[in-house]
């Protein structure tokens, strides 16, 4: 009872101080460490039994697997239900290297608003000792940014960054420097502001760590299923698939399924920081949940994962670079796009009902709209495929191909009947403009979201374009199987002697 009276003491005394040093936004002019709010519960509260704990746990973790790795999915539960799979994550982290800074990044169990709190009063500390915390980062961060503040409520009762300290301690020195921040923003726009403020620092020098555990609450069998299914889609490296993914978790009704990925908003930043980036790759490490632990029931349990995103041996360049040389490979201007989505609407509207085709005025397109270059256009209706027609090798310019291609994927593709004038008010136009196609030698030179593939052999062929890699969440061999089997009729494993080509499409909708 007298160390309950004196913990509660302890944290009113926190948050007087707190308030008189501004609990928002503003620096604080005194060191106030946050104490362990769960040592005695998620983890042991006695130095020498934690490291015992730690000790064991990281025995019977996955060795390290990896080099250059750039970042870790770890789970945030109690150790004997997720502690070896943290071990393993935290296996796969070079601890010989000297890391600038670690950004410990997490989404709030306990608060919502529409940004970040970053710790910027003091330091961590744990019962092996005190983590840095990189206050003067933390301070820079919320001047700069309207949406990284400082908020109590958000810290002091959230245990997922907490639990994966002992872990960091354990594996690196004690020079390490941590940045914690707790995601509170379920918008998918701040969420994207934030992985852009953090951008900057997402390179070789600094570490980041991902703290989330997966599906809470369903049966093993249904658990073993939905997060084996999420993380394949992680592995993918796409934000968007994710996000498509955790949607359709949602809506599959599985009974006790509270969450499929608690902390969905920090996974779903750093996928937007990797997602660019060809030479990272996540590499699964371990997956399990809490019925397979000692202590956890079968008919009610909480997944887990480790992830490791790793680099080549050169790191990784600049996210900017990165992505400025993705858009210098084909570009349209706003009006552009607008132009050839508006000659979409305006053929289909003039030859469904009429049978009519406009001519076409070539100084009504800029040069770029002039140039000989692939396109499909996709027409979408509620949400699902209507239709979809396109040429690789086109003799005539690109208005022109659009224009041929709109009708055709309204009126010729075999799938589907023709498009009739009652549907056009619901019809949702999607046009592909491609590069030149490139052949090559190894599925490896396949990167999934931005190549489509061409299957070649014989008289047959078939393609599918970049987004259906990550519309699907297929990896390569389920991209090649299906396009080599549904698209060129070569059977599943027809594309291993067959012409490989890769293209990539630069892809805009209404």
């Amino acid at each position: 009872m007298k160390f309950k009276i004196s913990y509660f003491f302890n944290l009113l005394l926190i948050i007087i101080l707190m308030s008189i040093s501004n609990n928002c936004n503003s620096q604080s002019s005194s060191n106030i460490n946050r104490k362990p709010a769960f040592a005695g519960q998620f983890y042991a509260a006695n130095p020498d039994t934690l490291k015992r704990d730690l000790k064991n746990l990281f025995s019977q973790a996955v060795p390290n697997q990896c080099e250059n790795t750039i970042a870790i999915i770890s789970p945030h539960a109690g150790y004997v239900f997720s502690g070896k799979t943290a071990a393993s994550a935290f296996n796969q982290i070079d601890k010989d290297k000297h890391y600038k800074n670690i950004f410990i990044i997490t989404s709030s169990h306990r608060v919502s608003f529409d940004g970040a709190s970053i710790y910027n009063a003091g330091n961590y500390t744990t019962p092996l000792g005190e983590v840095k915390v990189n206050t003067a980062l933390a301070n820079e961060l919320i001047d700069k940014y309207s949406f990284f503040t400082y908020m109590e409520d958000a810290d002091f009762q959230e245990h997922s960054i907490e639990v994966q300290l002992p872990f960091l301690q354990t594996v690196l020195d004690d020079s390490i420097q941590i940045l914690p921040v707790i995601i509170a923003a379920q918008s998918l726009a701040t969420i994207g502001k934030i992985s852009n403020a953090l951008k900057p620092y997402f390179n070789s020098e600094n570490l980041f760590i991902i703290s989330s555990d997966f599906s809470h609450y369903p049966k093993y069998d249904d658990a073993v299923r939905i997060d084996n299914s999420t993380v394949k889609v992680i592995l993918n490296n796409n934000a968007d698939t994710l996000i498509k993914k955790l949607n359709d978790n949602d809506r599959s009704l599985v009974k006790g399924l509270a969450t499929s990925l608690c902390g969905w908003s920090s996974v779903i930043t750093l996928l937007k920081l990797t997602e660019n980036h060809k030479n990272i790759t996540p590499k699964l490490i371990q997956i399990n949940n809490s019925g397979d632990s000692d202590y956890g029931e079968k008919d009610r349990v909480v997944g887990y994962a480790a992830i490791a995103f790793t680099t080549d041996s050169q790191g990784i360049k600049s996210s900017n670079n990165e992505q400025k040389n993705i858009k210098n490979e084909f570009e349209l201007t706003a009006d552009e796009k607008k132009n050839l989505l508006n000659l979409v609407k305006k053929t289909l509207s003039n030859y469904i009902p009429n049978k009519k085709v406009d001519s076409l005025k070539k100084e009504d397109f800029s040069e770029t709209l002039q140039e000989k270059l692939g396109v499909f256009v996709t027409l979408h209706k509620d949400n699902r495929l209507r239709g979809c027609i396109g040429r690789f090798n086109p003799n005539e310019p690109l208005y022109a191909t659009v224009q041929e291609m709109a009708i055709a994927a309204a009126t010729e593709d075999s799938r589907f009947k023709p498009v009739v004038a009652s549907e056009l008010n619901d019809i949702r136009i999607e046009i592909s403009v491609l590069s030149p196609m490139k052949r090559i030698s190894s599925p490896d030179e396949i990167v999934l979201g931005k190549h489509g593939i061409y299957i070649k052999k014989g008289n047959r062929s078939g393609t599918f374009l970049p987004q259906v890699a990550t519309e699907t969440a297929w990896d390569i061999e389920e991209f090649l199987g299906y396009c080599s089997r549904d698209k060129a009729g070569l059977g599943w494993d027809g594309w291993k002697d067959a012409e490989l080509y890769v293209y990539s499409a630069f892809v805009f909708s209404e």
